[in-house]
């Protein structure tokens, strides 16, 4: 065996002689565990509801919709954090971007928790018909407002 194992350490053959009970191989050792691993743990993704009065939210009617604003940068952030932001929409700092509250969603956004900032679109005045979605716009609190125009009630009115 010195023949074959020349230039390892002592603790390079005990893995090896390791390896060699567990595998077929004697020279195959498996680093795939050690750099495979999912790097985020998963307590993060159990659900919290105890959080709902903490935050002002009722477990029995959540919000629709999120509006999504990222308030740090990815620079020095690992690819895998950049390609979830690019992948919400997000590349501007400080530019919302609605989404629906779902699960996939709610799981991509705990992927980047710490870059971005989540609020409820709340609609104090109703959803918007289709003819005034060009007349909304949503203010800083997170609501949607609709800005109606004026209309006349009867155009009989006018003439007379």
């Amino acid at each position: 065996m010195s023949g074959v194992c020349r230039g390892f350490s002592s603790l390079s053959i005990k893995i090896l002689t390791e390896a060699k009970l567990m595998s077929p191989c004697p020279w195959f050792v498996s680093t795939r565990s050690k750099f495979t691993k999912a790097r985020i743990p998963p307590e993060l993704f159990t659900e919290r509801s105890k959080e709902h009065e903490k935050y002002g939210g009722d477990p029995d009617h959540p919000h629709k919709l999120h509006i999504v604003t990222r308030v740090k940068s990815v620079m020095r952030r690992p690819y895998w954090e950049k390609e979830m932001v690019k992948h919400l929409g997000l590349q501007k700092a400080h530019v919302p971007v609605i989404h629906k509250n779902t699960p996939a969603v709610n799981n991509q956004l705990k992927f980047v928790k710490h870059l971005v900032r989540v609020q409820p679109l709340r609609t104090p005045y109703g959803l918007p018909a289709e003819q005034d979605m060009a007349d909304t716009y949503i203010n800083s609190k997170g609501e949607l407002i609709v800005h109606r125009l004026l209309q006349p009630a009867d155009p009989k009115a006018i003439e007379s």
